[in-house]
């Protein structure tokens, strides 16, 4: 038996109400270029929406002018989309609090994830969103799935809670060590300035 190796999130579809909805919220509200259309191939009553996120991969709507918005999402069954996570840069993220206040949609406030920073609102349909923004960069040639990892085995091997910016340090600290050459034979740190 073999695996079906998964090589990263190629689109994400949900199931939108009218087709002005959609547009609105993913590129007027998160600013995603609407980037092609065409009708949903399975249900000729649909369209059939795409949005890039920011990084190349797509989120697409099926979207059909007889269906209306409804805010009122009841609880996720299990199996459920819980929510959708976008990643924002610092900057932005910044910023998040007072774009949303100032078009008066709801959300959670600034939520520390010790990794991460996150704000959570809702989109026209219900569909819980968050804004994530990372509190590290990974070093060249690693991934933030790297790092986190790494941070992992630092926190439990210390019997801590959660990930923090001491595990993040330390974790960029241990792949830069062991992932990178050097000439010295002692990589150890040391204070050049008790120096004689």
């Amino acid at each position: 038996m073999r695996k079906l190796q998964a090589q990263g999130v190629h689109h994400i579809t949900l199931v939108g109400a009218d087709r002005q909805t959609s547009i609105d919220f993913w590129e007027g509200v998160l600013g995603m270029p609407f980037v092609f259309e065409q009708p949903n191939l399975d249900n000729p009553n649909e369209s059939h929406l795409y949005f890039d996120p920011g990084d190349g991969r797509l989120i697409t709507i099926f979207t059909n002018e007889e269906r209306k918005g409804d805010r009122s999402r009841g609880p996720a069954p299990v199996g459920a989309v819980h929510h959708i996570a976008f990643s924002v840069s610092r900057v932005t993220f910044l910023q998040a609090v007072e774009r949303l206040d100032e078009r008066k949609i709801a959300h959670s406030g600034v939520k520390d994830r010790g990794f991460m920073d996150s704000i959570y609102f809702k989109d026209p349909l219900g569909l819980l969103i968050e804004l994530a923004s990372y509190r590290f960069e990974p070093p060249h040639g690693f991934t933030h799935a790297d790092v986190l990892m790494e941070a992992h085995h630092i926190r439990v091997a210390a019997g801590d809670y959660n990930i923090n910016e001491k595990h993040l340090a330390d974790a960029i600290e241990n792949l830069v060590r062991h992932g990178r050459p050097s000439l010295s034979e002692d990589r150890q740190p040391r204070d050049p300035y008790r120096r004689g």
